[in-house]
């Protein structure tokens, strides 16, 4: 990841959120200090967004080794890492904003699925204090967890479209509409998916929805390639593959429920300036083909 790069854009955003930031604040009736830090918020934001894009695989180690020996004359002004660790909160807001415009709009080609954060091991749950009242029990495919649940909709080239969080007992099913909302073509998802009402209430807002049939359904045509797509819904779990093992996005050594969201929001980022995402290689000619095929 080119740090010059990265560091410009975040600049860039950093400024213009700031003024909004302050315009936008509700006023107590009292008087606040305004210190400045001696670390810009875009400063943090890189370097939140660096250990996403390292080997490193604690933060901490990634900031007293790395960031504090490797990197002194890109940050001259750092902070203890105890300080830094406390203005991360600070960075929250602007990296969830920064997050939006790193989607890209829909073109057509959609895929669809949800993954398990959790935040402790199934037999610590109940001595679990962090995320007491937040985190729920879950269930998916792979068995019981405690935690939250990421939705995910990206396109055949590995861009994300929309993103959510849920807690970890939540259907599947149930903040696709709000995902969805800016779709247009086909959603490929599993069968966890299959809803008759959702189905129809996608289809009339120009979403068509795809899955593989249960046993128990009944048979219908499908197009070749819808077919064929559907079998390349992999790439949805290869992007999520990537965020846990290569962003490290899932984690149980958390102590802040707003440092946890900053380190997957983080990690997100990260993983959208990746050189090279996973991609369906689709031809332009394959491309019109399929839209064409659209609702």
């Amino acid at each position: 990841m080119d740090i010059v790069a990265l560091f410009y854009d975040l600049d860039k955003f950093a400024i213009a959120f700031e003024q909004q930031w302050r315009r936008h604040q509700l006023a107590d009736g009292k008087r606040h200090r305004q210190r400045k830090s001696r670390m810009h918020l875009s400063e943090i934001m890189t370097i939140l967004i660096l250990f996403h894009a390292s080997n490193y695989r604690t933060f901490k180690h990634f900031y007293r080794v790395h960031v504090c020996l490797h990197l002194r004359g890109e940050f001259p002004q750092k902070l203890s890492y105890n300080r830094f660790i406390e203005r991360i909160p600070h960075a929250f807001a602007a990296l969830v904003c920064y997050l939006e415009t790193r989607r890209v709009p829909c073109n057509g080609i959609s895929f669809i699925d949800s993954t398990a954060l959790r935040v402790c091991h199934t037999l610590r749950i109940p001595t679990h204090r962090t995320m007491a009242g937040l985190a729920q029990r879950g269930k998916t495919s792979t068995g019981w967890f405690y935690g939250f649940k990421l939705h995910l909709i990206a396109n055949d080239r590995g861009e994300l479209l929309n993103i959510c969080f849920t807690a970890g007992n939540v259907d599947d099913r149930k903040p696709v509409e709000a995902l969805a909302q800016n779709l247009f073509g086909k959603l490929f998802g599993d069968r966890g998916y299959i809803r008759k009402e959702l189905f129809q209430r996608l289809f009339l807002r120009g979403v068509r929805l795809i899955t593989r049939l249960k046993a128990n359904m009944k048979n219908c045509l499908m197009p070749l390639l819808d077919k064929l797509l559907l079998r390349k819904r992999a790439i949805i779990e290869t992007i999520i593959d990537q965020l846990k093992n290569i962003s490290q996005i899932e984690h149980s050594r958390h102590r802040s429920v707003v440092n946890y969201f900053a380190d997957i929001v983080s990690g997100l980022i990260a993983y959208t300036y990746r050189e090279k995402l996973p991609s369906l290689n689709l031809r332009p000619a394959e491309q019109r083909l399929l839209k064409a095929s659209s609702i």
